[in-house]
């Protein structure tokens, strides 16, 4: 049995300083071993994946759940599976049992990926510091 070389694609465990959730590149991901993807398809999927998750929103809010700052992480197999990591901006908000099904359809839908794992987490919990300067603006918080 082979293990499989973990890549994060998208780290956003932590708020951002500067205001702004923007995925890690490819050329600066930290890995302890080589990827059997090249940077440069590990660069296409990011960008890609992104845009997926764009298109995901909170019904309960009209800004994206990316730039609400709901999603956590994003690794990259070298299978090409998905595993990501996302919260709610509540632990009893409506969609909870249907969200992560959203997720996991839109990284699908990306060339290339086999498969999406979406694991709901609430640690840490998610405040509105996550959320993008864009987000902020569409709700008229800034």
């Amino acid at each position: 049995m082979t293990d499989t070389v973990k890549r994060d694609v998208i780290d956003l465990s932590s708020p951002p300083s500067s205001g702004g959730s923007e995925p890690v590149p490819a050329d600066e991901m930290t890995v302890g071993s080589v990827s059997a993807i090249p940077p440069e398809e590990i660069e296409r999927i990011t960008t890609e994946v992104v845009a997926a998750l764009k298109t995901v929103f909170d019904p309960e809010i009209p800004v994206d759940i990316y730039e609400l700052g709901l999603i956590y992480k994003v690794d990259l197999d070298d299978d090409y599976s998905l595993k990501i990591e996302m919260t709610l901006t509540a632990p009893g908000c409506p969609v909870a049992g249907e969200m992560p099904g959203w997720v996991k359809d839109a990284a699908e839908t990306v060339e290339g990926v086999t498969r999406a794992d979406v694991n709901l987490v609430f640690d840490p919990p998610w405040t509105p510091d996550r959320m993008t300067d864009e987000a902020r603006l569409q709700l008229n918080m800034l």
